[in-house]
């Protein structure tokens, strides 16, 4: 048996800009962080006929070819893997949240089956792997944020160049400073979920149809490069307050972004102490990040609580993938 176990994320900022329609005419550069929560994928080779497959559902078939799953199904195919197998998934965190899981769980697949073969690859391996994958393979609306931050972990600056080469530059921050902001970052679960691929769907539609929508995606780099800026100049109390910005701005882009009852919740919690936050991933739903600074974080959490909002814990991971059972 292998297990792998790869990190969830949370986009910092920039985020929009590693997608094609865009970097493919203005590069891309965007903050991202994975985050001490999981995708866990264990492989085994079965001893029964068939390949059995458990994920929200648990599919036995005779055939790797009739896997419904998408991204096994071609993560096989790719690797060119035919044996009967037991693939198993389990998440820390439910997807369409807004944390990069179906990302998390590709690298997680991928690093496994590779293992299962007794191949090593590298963690750029893996993120381009899955980005070939989700993106040409399937034909996703995404980009390469989550796929990069899921493999190398960390606290990551990508820059995106217009074919694609993505490059990993990890910041330059100090101990103080990623604690504050392991501190004082409050995620809260709003309990929407939504498509991802439908809002990223949407937003390059939008761009596609109006250069002023590209504009803002450029204001959201812009923005991106002011937080590296902040944070690596130990100004997380910065951070913060880009991060209204940055939703400002983000909201501009697609009426999916938002809906009137994250409005409220939003306006309310900068009410309760927040400085600035916004909603992480595509929008829509999922995960809030406020950045609260300690003097004002009861309060918050007692507001934010009273509208029946689910808060996560989290610390940075600094890993990315990686094998933590391997009986081959």
């Amino acid at each position: 048996m292998i297990i792998s176990k790869t990190p969830f994320r949370i986009s910092i900022g920039g985020g929009g800009t590693d997608l094609p329609f865009y970097y493919k005419k203005h590069k891309g550069s965007l903050v991202t962080a994975a985050i001490d929560k999981y995708m866990y994928i264990s492989v085994n080779k079965r001893f029964h006929k068939g390949t059995r497959v458990s994920y929200s559902k648990t599919e036995i078939v005779n055939n790797n070819n009739e896997i419904e799953h998408p991204i096994v199904k071609e993560a096989l195919k790719f690797l060119k893997i035919h044996d009967n197998l037991e693939i198993t998934s389990i998440g820390d965190v439910s997807s369409k949240a807004g944390l990069g899981s179906s990302s998390s769980f590709t690298v997680g697949l991928l690093h496994a089956l590779h293992v299962y073969k007794g191949e090593y690859v590298s963690k750029k391996t893996l993120a381009e792997e899955a980005c070939y994958l989700e993106m040409d393979v399937l034909k996703e609306p995404v980009g390469k944020q989550d796929q990069y931050a899921a493999a190398f972990g960390g606290i990551i600056n990508l820059n995106i160049n217009q074919k694609g080469n993505v490059l990993v530059t990890p910041l330059n921050l100090s101990f103080d400073t990623i604690r504050e902001l392991e501190n004082n970052i409050l995620l809260f679960y709003t309990g929407i979920t939504r498509s991802a691929s439908e809002v990223l769907s949407e937003q390059k539609s939008e761009a596609e149809k109006d250069e002023q929508k590209m504009q803002y995606l450029t204001r959201t780099k812009e923005i991106g490069y002011e937080i590296k800026k902040a944070l690596e100049k130990d100004n997380p109390r910065r951070f913060g307050e880009w991060l209204k910005i940055h939703w400002d701005t983000k909201k501009t882009f697609t009426n999916k972004m938002t809906t009137p009852e994250i409005d409220e919740w939003y306006n309310s919690a900068l009410k309760n102490g927040a400085i600035g936050g916004k909603i992480i991933g595509a929008g829509g739903g999922g995960f809030f990040m406020f950045y609260v600074e300690n003097q004002h974080q009861k309060k918050f959490r007692e507001f934010m609580i009273s509208k029946d909002l689910i808060e996560m814990p989290f610390r940075f991971d600094f890993d990315g993938t990686k094998i933590i059972f391997n009986s081959r």
